[in-house]
């Protein structure tokens, strides 16, 4: 479904992401963790064809990402304006935009897509609530249901769960079990180590370079951790097991 092949990005002469390789099949459920500044937010940019790369490819389902439509990017929420004059079914409309095109009006079939997908999402009672008013689990349920919309096949999350409570953060991953129901392939940035390995069966490890890929026993060991977070990482043993500790709060991503 999904293949990076060397991929590079620099800014300002700097190093963004650097060679950077991996391939996810149909339906995969991925969680891409690392430090702030390791390049998550860049690397779901180049894969959404939002951002080129500075070298290397990726393909998604055999096309480049611009050529492909069914790639749903959900950004971070502090990068959405908020205040926008539209309601939830108006954004869930948007996922439509690359199959109605820019200058047709949505028809039958595009406005029982939308009614459908909030349904799944829980939100059809909400259509015609304008953003501003929802909470923060309710915001992320609506970007699932535009992809949905979009009957996307590739749908990268980032930082989805930062700020959610518990029942909305079970809220999301119960959609996220809908998606892999129907084989649609998810990567999800987080910054929660522990979350990550409790509920996702494959991990990427990144900072800038992927450090490690597979499942969570196997990448978040001791000497793999050390590399990507240095001395801001802090293993704390509990009667539970070991809980890893992170303090990224400085840099941006």
């Amino acid at each position: 479904m999904l293949e990076a092949a060397h991929v590079r990005v620099q800014y300002d002469g700097r190093a963004a992401l650097d060679d950077v390789s991996f391939s996810l099949t149909r339906g995969e459920r991925v969680a891409v963790v690392g430090p702030n500044g390791a390049g998550k937010s860049t690397l779901f940019k180049v894969i959404a064809g939002v951002l080129a790369p500075s070298s290397g490819e990726v393909n998604v389902a055999g096309h480049c990402p611009g050529q492909h439509i069914c790639i749903a990017y959900v950004p971070q929420r502090t990068q959405v304006d908020w205040s926008f004059p539209v309601t939830v079914a108006d954004v869930v409309m948007m996922g439509r935009t690359g199959r109605v095109g820019l200058l047709r009006r949505p028809g039958h079939r595009d406005r029982v897509q939308v009614e459908a997908s909030l349904e799944v999402v829980g939100m059809r009672h909400l259509g015609q609530r304008q953003i501003r008013e929802l909470s923060g689990g309710q915001q992320q349920r609506m970007f699932v249901a535009r992809a949905l919309a979009q009957e996307a096949e590739l749908v990268l999350m980032d930082e989805p769960l930062t700020g959610l409570d518990v029942p909305a953060r079970d809220g999301i991953f119960g959609i996220l079990d809908e998606l892999s129901r129907r084989a649609v392939t998810v990567m999800v940035a987080t910054h929660d180590l522990n979350m990550a390995a409790e509920r996702f069966a494959r991990v990427m490890l990144l900072n800038r370079r992927l450090l490690g890929m597979g499942r969570p026993a196997d990448v978040f060991t001791p000497a793999l951790l050390q590399a990507a977070y240095g001395a801001h990482l802090r293993m704390v043993q509990t009667e539970e097991g070991t809980m890893v500790l992170t303090d990224t709060c400085c840099g941006a991503e």
